[in-house]
């Protein structure tokens, strides 16, 4: 279902509860607060709700399970080989991104960003800004070109719809775009690779606990490197083989918890 704008969340989860469905799913930061009241008025029906922890919807509900990811470890593997790519090219040491609203997924994926760029080469500079809107393209290739004008040359979006025209303006000048969420590869050769979010491992498998009746509410899910939860997604063929094989070993050194990676912009 997708809610009313007006309306909000609040119509839909309930009348999804009402219709006794085994389980219901919301999405994203906004739908919070009325997944936390629906189910709470619903303590039969089970919840999930993606990109928001359990332990932060305000009665904890027991009949909802969260389902977060390590946005920050995709992050920095976008933001290593970002920085390495640098290499390949005379030009200024810079790379940017470009967050939508700072909800605190988009933080993390930035956070993680700009943390894997400084791995890769502690004297890289890392610009930052927000479209403030998650829809408007021309808000996102604005932002992207002032960052280019700045000497930016990978620009890492993190605004969803509004993003794809700060991918825009990398193409048009000549720069490496790196996607978000979903593989963005199809854009063009001008994407590096893309910071990937696999909300379609989280909901089959929560699903799957669910057929096998093995589903635990009252509790977070976390989506990991670890679990194949986030990743990247696919590479330019542009980058040497060399580039990859790092970007696997720092792959494995923070499943293996030897990087520790904080999840607040700098």
């Amino acid at each position: 279902m997708t809610p009313a704008p007006k309306e909000g969340y609040v119509p839909s989860h309930s009348l999804l509860a009402r219709q006794k469905y085994d389980l219901v799913i919301g999405f994203g930061f906004f739908a919070a607060a009325a997944i936390d009241r629906v189910a709470t008025e619903f303590p039969e029906t089970r919840f999930a709700i993606i990109d928001f922890a359990h332990d932060d919807l305000a009665h904890r509900p027991t009949n909802v399970v969260g389902l977060v990811f390590r946005e920050e470890q995709a992050g920095y593997l976008a933001g290593h080989l970002a920085a390495l790519v640098l290499t390949l090219s005379p030009g200024e040491e810079v790379i940017s991104s470009v967050g939508g609203q700072r909800v605190p997924a988009v933080e993390r994926f930035i956070a993680g960003y700009q943390a894997g760029a400084r791995g890769a080469n502690p004297r890289v500079t890392t610009l930052n800004g927000y479209t403030d809107d998650f829809l408007d393209t021309a808000k996102g290739r604005s932002v992207a070109l002032s960052q280019i004008a700045r000497g930016s040359r990978v620009v890492f979006q993190v605004a969803s719809t509004c993003g794809l025209g700060a991918l825009e303006a990398a193409r048009e000048s000549g720069i490496w775009g790196i996607g978000v969420d979903v593989d963005q590869s199809h854009l063009g050769r001008h994407i590096l690779t893309s910071a990937v979010k696999r909300m379609d491992v989280a909901v089959f498998n929560t699903i799957g606990e669910l057929v096998r009746g093995a589903l635990e509410t009252g509790r977070t899910s976390r989506f990991s490197l670890r679990n194949r939860g986030v990743g990247l997604g696919a590479i330019s063929a542009d980058v040497p083989r060399s580039f990859k094989a790092e970007i696997e070993d720092v792959r494995a050194e923070i499943v293996a918890g030897k990087i520790t990676i904080a999840s607040s912009v700098t």
